[in-house]
């Protein structure tokens, strides 16, 4: 053989040895995950489910630090600090204040964002559709509007009560357009708004009785407090249309449309796979999931019968999990 062609082929075994003795190494070695999210509620939970499964079928003696801000900002930069001393691999936000708390306090650590609705208007990127140096992640972007519309098919609808935390940006975010889907269809709007989850009861007092409807969207600090909604409303006989499926699952909501949030932990540790990867984050817009099947639709028949609505069989064949009966 061709002295030349043989070191060429000499050379390219070194290299695929090299990079599979890297990858062998990168799996043995302690992976550390930094993971802070918001606050604990199911759908939060769900996404840190999804995203350790992920991690793990690749690095399965990687190990996780998980931390919960309990719903204070202040707390979500102590965490980031943490991870800042720890020297994490890569640090995952879930939910958009501790995902801008990692930004804000990381520079050498690359940051995986979850379940930030809007990441623009959030500071933690400045393009939905280009890379940023050190970031990426998932947006769950809910659809506002086709749920509001969903609830009005169901029951029709003259005043719409929404709650949101007005410090947190995604909050703030879907709120108008939940305002703007209700101004262009004659819905009037009723808002009631908090900073924290005490303030959530009595949020859901003052408007009670201003609203037939109630709608709640990606607003982790209201679906914190969520039980106390829903014993508000469903004893004033107001159906209350939530953007949460995985809550739903667990308490008496009487309708619900919204991501699978375990799919979106599923994305989310794709997204931080493939930075420990090696993956420039320069290269990896915002991930959206737009696949249909990614969406669940929940109604709650027996809520329905408390608060004496019918639920018509058009509407129950779209679900994916009718509850009750």
């Amino acid at each position: 053989m061709n002295k030349k062609i043989f070191s060429f082929f000499l050379l390219l075994l070194m290299i695929c040895n090299a990079s599979n003795l890297f990858s062998k190494n990168q799996k043995e070695k302690g992976i550390s995950i930094g993971i802070s999210k918001i606050v604990s509620h199911p759908a939060l939970d769900a996404i840190e489910k999804g995203i350790i499964d992920t991690i793990k079928k690749e690095y399965p003696d990687a190990s996780f630090d998980v931390q919960n801000a309990n719903g204070d900002m202040s707390t979500a930069t102590q965490i980031a600090n943490k991870f800042k001393m720890d020297k994490v691999d890569v640090a995952i936000g879930i939910a958009t204040p501790t995902a801008m708390a990692l930004v804000g306090t990381l520079d050498s650590i690359p940051v995986v964002y979850s379940a930030v609705t809007d990441p623009v208007s959030a500071g933690i990127v400045s393009s939905l559709t280009k890379g940023e140096a050190n970031v990426a992640g998932v947006s769950d972007m809910t659809p506002v509007a086709a749920q509001i519309k969903l609830l009005n098919d169901i029951t029709p609808i003259k005043r719409l009560g929404h709650i949101y935390n007005s410090g947190e940006a995604n909050g703030v975010f879907l709120k108008d357009l939940a305002k703007k889907y209700c101004e262009e269809n004659n819905i009037e709007f009723i808002e009631a708004v908090v900073t924290n989850t005490s303030e959530v009861k009595q949020a859901t007092l003052s408007i009670i009785n201003k609203i037939d409807g109630l709608y709640l969207s990606n607003d982790n600090t209201i679906f914190a407090a969520l039980p106390a909604i829903l014993e508000i409303a469903n004893e004033n006989k107001i159906p209350l249309m939530s953007a949460d499926p995985e809550s739903a699952m667990n308490g008496d909501v009487f309708a619900s449309m919204g991501f699978d949030m375990y799919k979106i932990g599923l994305a989310s540790g794709k997204v931080a796979l493939d930075v420990l990867k090696g993956k420039d984050t320069k290269d990896m817009p915002t991930v959206f999931l737009t696949d249909p099947s990614d969406l669940n639709f929940v109604i709650n028949l027996d809520v329905a019968k408390k608060i004496n609505i019918n639920i018509p069989e058009s509407i129950k064949k779209q679900a994916t999990t009718v509850i009750g009966e």
